[in-house]
């Protein structure tokens, strides 16, 4: 289930952890965006195809990300991720942390990840697994 009536183009589910509450006793801000790396790094990997090379990386360029609620310690949540926009050089990826249930949405935003050239620094044409991989799923 999910709050957003988009199709999510990957979905992780996630354990908290003790370590992830800060000391007002719920999950600590920053672990938000570790939870939003580890979803985008279990996605592209699933993708089965080269996402980064020894020529090619991918950066993230903006994040936004809204904090709709705390976390409370114990939880499960689920990370979803969606496809907002495909650029020439990159894509922005939406996102939303909520319950397992999808009750409750914690957060929501989005990440603009540019892929480069890593010899040159510059922005470069978006692989082909990651264009295939996103145009798979519905704009």
């Amino acid at each position: 289930m999910s709050l957003d009536n988009r199709t999510a183009l990957f979905r992780l589910p996630l354990q908290l952890r003790w370590g992830d509450l800060d000391a007002f006793n719920h999950v600590n801000n920053s672990n938000f965006l570790t939870y939003l790396e580890e979803a985008r790094i279990r996605w592209f990997d699933s993708i089965g195809e080269a996402w980064v090379t020894d020529e090619f990386a991918p950066l993230l360029a903006a994040v936004q990300l809204n904090y709709r609620q705390p976390i409370p310690y114990p939880s499960e949540v689920v990370v979803q991720l969606f496809v907002d926009r495909v650029g020439t050089s990159s894509v922005t990826i939406g996102h939303a942390i909520a319950s397992d249930d999808g009750t409750i949405l914690y957060c929501d935003g989005h990440v603009v990840a540019v892929w480069i050239d890593r010899a040159s620094g510059r922005p470069r044409p978006l692989p082909d697994s990651i264009r295939k991989a996103v145009s798979m799923q519905e704009l």
